[in-house]
């Protein structure tokens, strides 16, 4: 059998649908292609365009295999949502949007059957959010759907199970605020019974496990070769944690950063979790629980910027530190630590599309970061991955606020490459992850993290 060097990880994000190809002796992309995840709307619900992904994906696997060659196949995707496979081996009903309201409709009676905190680290969060809250809606919505759905799959193990056939679920997905799950005891959630669904969800994997080689019609498609192996899978955070959790020592921070900032510490001080501020408990890819606090923090930049981010010169930095203005949350206020709270800016805003409000945005979200990193017992350095890593005011803020040393890391995407390493979790060769040169706190910057503190008060 080739030796696993080239694994194409289908990587789905909430803004983005991804296939990349990882060499796994440099832990370095060999290709990326990418198209929108755009949501569909009409009935039953919004819904995700997986049909749309899926030719994609066999389009790039197969461009990918003639290029560079695929011995594998990984996979990553967002969290908080959830596939109903059907007798026919189809979806029972599309993929529900977890941003879309129509669950908050039965808030009252979905709360009066949901576990406590206690039991899942799991806070009551809005629309889908919570996926107990996604199927009691729908079955509801549908009377029939409980009856018509054979198998329910994380999402990770859809795109797995359309590729092998073999139904799953992976600890990581359900130990993403489903409700479903108790990262304390590695076991189903109360929920999961009370729902009447112990014998339709899908049988629980760690990520690396095997699901399965490739189905004939995919290998016939493709060209890959028949015996390749697919990945269970994972929660996309968990594999931006994942390369970090094989090569680092403890204590420390992962911030992985996308539409969603999720700050995960490893090792660090015992904290009492709030669930009003978006804090919870995930699970990562060893199964272990992990005390997790969150924003959407590439949410809150896209509405900021407008489309027009100016990367910040020296003056607009000194300017930004001198004279304010300043931004105070919550941009989107459902979510995140600062929940319930109105932004405004202190002192003058400024306008779009200059490089003072790249700066003054950049602070903002930095700010939140260390807020999150604070409520996780957040000790030791900072790895900061995805998008926001080449955000230097943002790294230089984030350094400052938290006085510990931050780390960009210099992949593309952090979460293709956790993706890929489960098909080598115990390789020593991981012991390679690469990062840039340590961004450290700067006293201006920090005087700046101090007098926002206190301007955002006791939260």
């Amino acid at each position: 059998m080739t030796r696993t060097t080239h694994v194409a990880v289908i990587d789905i994000g909430k803004t983005n649908a991804k296939l990349a190809l990882v060499d796994l002796d440099t832990l370095t992309e060999l290709a990326v292609v990418t198209r929108p995840n755009t949501v569909i709307p009409g009935q039953p619900w919004p819904h995700f365009d997986v049909d749309g992904h899926w030719g994609f994906l066999l389009d790039a696997l197969a461009r990918f295999h003639a290029t560079h060659r695929v011995d594998a196949i990984s996979i990553t995707t967002h969290g908080a949502s959830i596939a109903l496979i059907g007798q026919d081996g189809g979806l029972a009903a599309p993929i529900l949007d977890y941003e879309h309201t129509g669950p908050d409709a039965l808030n009252e009676a979905y709360n009066a059957i949901r576990p406590p905190f206690a039991e899942t680290g799991t806070p009551r969060l809005s629309g889908g959010l919570n996926i107990g809250a996604q199927l009691f809606w729908q079955f509801d919505t549908d009377p029939g759907l409980k009856a018509r759905t054979r198998h329910i799959v994380t999402y990770p193990q859809y795109w797995g199970y359309r590729l092998t056939g073999i139904a799953a679920t992976d600890v990581t997905s359900l130990g993403c605020h489903t409700d479903l799950w108790n990262p304390f005891k590695g076991q189903p959630s109360s929920l999961v019974a009370r729902l009447g669904i112990e014998r339709q969800l899908a049988p629980t994997r760690k990520p690396n496990a095997v699901l399965g080689p490739i189905l004939p019609a995919i290998a016939q498609q493709t060209s890959l070769q028949q015996d390749t192996p697919v990945y269970c899978g994972i929660h996309d955070s968990n594999a931006s944690l994942l390369a970090h959790l094989v090569a680092r020592t403890l204590p420390f921070s992962v911030v992985s950063t996308g539409t969603w900032v999720i700050c995960m510490t490893i090792g660090g001080d015992t904290v009492t979790l709030d669930p009003t501020k978006d804090t919870l408990v995930n699970v990562n890819a060893l199964g272990d629980p992990v005390p997790s606090a969150r924003f959407m923090g590439g949410r809150e930049h896209d509405i900021l910027m407008q489309g027009n981010s100016v990367e910040p010169d020296d003056t607009d930095i000194a300017t930004a530190l001198n004279e304010g203005p300043m931004l105070l949350p919550a941009i989107v206020s459902d979510t995140g630590p600062f929940q319930g709270m109105s932004a405004r800016w202190v002192g003058t805003e400024p306008a779009p599309g200059t490089g003072l409000r790249s700066a003054c945005v950049s602070f903002y979200l930095a700010l939140i970061t260390s807020h999150c990193l604070t409520l996780t017992g957040h000790q030791g350095p900072v790895f900061v991955e995805g998008p926001f890593a080449r955000n230097t005011s943002y790294l230089k803020m984030l350094a400052s606020a938290t006085g510990t040393a931050v780390h960009a890391m210099t992949s593309t995407t952090g979460t293709s490459e956790g993706a890929a390493l489960l098909a080598r979790m115990t390789d020593s060769s991981t012991e390679a992850l690469q990062t840039e040169p340590t961004i450290s706190a700067a006293k201006d910057h920090a005087a700046y993290a101090r007098r926002w503190s206190d301007l955002v008060g006791g939260h």
